[in-house]
């Protein structure tokens, strides 16, 4: 069983930054592609960024890149999204997963294909 523990949410006024951290528990973080996913009140989940189990390949909505970046310490068992350029519309409870197939090439932008999520942590951005 694996268990994925976020931090790093908060509140920030728009053009700030927000770094969150999701740490997992277990042994198949290092071989994992790890995704993180938002949803805003009254809209579905979406994909925000995913990393490969190595971190040498990573994938984006159009919406965050080059603004986001995701990146993983594979000894610490940690992800991160380091957020910058913050907008009000990027406001929502942020979603880090795992998707415990080992080695996969793929990194997949649908909810569906991860199998562990954290707890969600809380990002606002003020206008």
């Amino acid at each position: 069983q694996v268990q994925l523990v976020e931090s790093g949410g908060g509140f920030v006024q728009a053009g700030g930054s927000l770094r969150l951290s999701c740490t997992a528990s277990g042994r198949t973080f290092s071989s994992s592609v790890m995704g993180y996913f938002r949803q805003a009140p009254g809209k579905e989940r979406e994909f925000v960024a995913a990393i490969s189990w190595s971190g040498d390949t990573t994938y984006y909505s159009d919406s965050v890149k080059g603004r986001f970046t995701i990146s993983r310490d594979n000894p610490k068992n940690t992800a991160y999204l380091q957020m910058n350029s913050l907008k009000p519309e990027d406001t929502a409870v942020y979603y880090c997963a795992l998707r415990s197939t080992p080695y996969s090439m793929v990194l997949f932008s649908t909810a569906r294909e991860y199998d562990y999520w954290g707890q969600g942590t809380q990002v606002s951005v003020s206008s």
